[in-house]
């Protein structure tokens, strides 16, 4: 009798470990799956204390300058988002290149700049022609699988968000129709332009920080307390160049009032 019950006591002791081993491996498969991906466009709280910078970089990809903004980006442990154009999604290449920084929201954000960057820059034809751009708009969200209805405008400052419409091309057909389909329509408060044709920056990193700080001083921006900034990525092909982003980036974190984030977070894009 004693062996009897000593082996139904071990029986009993070997299914109870086995089974609170199998929970703790059950407990811990769920545990990783409550640990959600953020999505794009859910809202945040401003801190009217900050200062928001959304830094929107154009016509991505474009390597090696999208590939070096990104790393610059990474170090300096900031958001940023990326206006893409499908049709310089060229090569598998630059396809993984706009599938990493889709995937590595919410540091990154890509948003909508157009399939064809207006017909190949034929802004008078692009904006004249309204379905057939409106079209190659939903062409680009489709094959670039742009997570949010957020978009610029090529070769135009524009803004709309819910029927109000401010900028260059107010009346446009194109415009309305995107604005009445629940689609955003982000322009930009400053430009770190383009030196002539040369691919590099004009202004240094320490003139374009001054020009941002002004920005804010004089509340000369399109949202209070949020600055939108506009470069491209081809611009910081070179090494010296992206260095010099990295610059800019550097001093802007020395105010401590300054917030890095992407544009979905922006007022008027999260007022609905």
């Amino acid at each position: 009798m004693r062996n009897i019950y000593l082996s139904g006591f071990a029986a009993t002791l070997f299914l109870t470990i086995a089974c609170n081993n199998a929970q703790q491996k059950t407990t811990n498969v769920d545990s990783t799956k409550l640990i959600s991906k953020p999505v794009p466009g859910t809202a945040i709280k401003y801190d009217s204390s900050k200062r928001y910078i959304y830094l929107t970089w154009d016509d991505s990809p474009q390597p090696p300058g999208t590939v070096n903004c990104k790393t610059v980006f990474k170090e300096q442990n900031i958001k940023a988002t990326f206006f893409s154009v499908g049709f310089n999604q060229v090569g598998p290449f630059k396809k993984r290149l706009i599938d990493s920084l889709r995937n590595e929201y919410p540091q990154f954000l890509i948003a909508n700049h157009s399939f064809s960057h207006g017909f190949n820059d034929k802004y008078a034809k692009f904006y004249s022609l309204p379905d057939s751009a409106y079209n190659d708009f939903m062409r680009n969200e489709k094959e670039l699988q742009i997570p949010v209805k957020i978009i610029r405008l090529p070769g135009n400052n524009t803004w709309a968000s819910n029927g109000v419409i401010h900028g260059q091309k107010s009346d446009n057909a194109l415009i309305k129709k995107l604005d009445a389909n629940g689609y955003k329509i982000i322009g930009w408060d400053i430009e770190w332009a383009q030196n002539g044709k040369q691919k590099q920056p004009k202004e240094s990193a320490t003139e374009m920080a001054k020009r941002v700080n002004q920005k804010f001083e004089d509340g000369n921006t399109f949202e209070q307390n949020a600055i939108v900034i506009l470069s491209h990525d081809r611009l910081f092909e070179k090494k010296q160049f992206a260095d010099s982003l990295s610059r800019f980036i550097q001093i802007l974190k020395q105010d401590p009032r300054n917030v890095f984030e992407t544009i979905d977070h922006y007022p008027l894009v999260q007022r609905k």
